[in-house]
């Protein structure tokens, strides 16, 4: 089987993502939503069966996602996201660098690989080579990989969601072999239909992003799938809502009534 079909359901895809406390601190989280405890995230994801994916860090996933947890826990495959910055340099040109081997993705149990190109900064070469290496050993080793390509730094300033910016990360991501590409909407389903097709057989996700009010939220999604994305990435705008299944399950209906 081809490992990509491990990531769908139906031809769609939902990945549930837990990566914000390494990129943006513990500003995220709520003591009140109990959301600084990891264990809350794998029970949401048990209890909402919706996601076609989970995404940790390594640390993350050595403590809470237990080897076999497809199959024995009832959990999403494991996308282990190899590479990460601060919070501290949002002046900066970014740089994420590779922190996990794809060898340690295998031994804590991953499906796939995840990592992030910042489309327009300064060290994007440098990014470029790791994801370029990371690529073909995870292919080898039949893992599923998936880009993050975010239009970061001075030369895109401004433009970090115009239909031609964010379509050419999508064609980087084409052309570096990735089998996903995660990326912001650019707000209509017209323009977003240029990304889609920029990125030919590589399968587009959008991201969920900051926290939004649910209309827009579902409208975002209901837009990118319509415009031919397979589907969303999706991490604070559920487990911050009140009602984290409640929100999964409508997250679901938005991506399959918009195919």
């Amino acid at each position: 089987m081809d490992p990509v079909q491990k990531f769908l359901k139906d031809g769609k895809a939902i990945f549930f993502a837990y990566d914000q406390g390494f990129e943006h601190g513990p500003a995220d989280f709520s003591d009140e939503l109990e959301n600084y405890d990891p264990a809350k995230i794998i029970e949401i994801a048990k209890e909402a069966g919706i996601f076609t994916a989970i995404i940790f860090h390594e640390g993350i996933a050595q403590k809470y996602y237990p080897i076999g947890g497809l199959d024995a826990q009832n959990l999403p495959p494991l996308l282990l996201k190899l590479n990460g910055k601060t919070a501290f340099h949002k002046d900066e040109e970014p740089y994420s660098p590779q922190l996990c081997s794809v060898d340690e993705a295998i031994r804590l149990g991953a499906s796939g690989v995840g990592y992030t190109i910042y489309i327009g900064s300064e060290y994007e070469a440098k990014m470029m080579e790791e994801f370029s290496r990371i690529e073909d050993e995870a292919h080898e080793k039949e893992l599923v990989v998936t880009m993050w390509a975010y239009p970061r730094g001075k030369h895109v300033a401004g433009k970090e969601t115009d239909k031609e910016t964010v379509a050419y990360g999508t064609r980087i991501a084409l052309e570096m072999g990735a089998d996903f590409v995660k990326v912001p909407y650019t707000g209509d389903p017209e323009s977003f239909s240029w990304v889609v097709k920029s990125a030919g057989k590589t399968r587009v996700l959008i991201q969920g992003g900051s926290k939004k009010t649910e209309d827009e939220l579902l409208q975002e999604i209901k837009g990118a799938v319509g415009a031919g994305a397979s589907g969303v990435a999706i991490g604070r705008n559920i487990w911050q809502s009140p009602d984290p299944v409640g929100m999964a399950k409508k997250v679901k209906e938005a991506v399959y009534s918009a195919s």
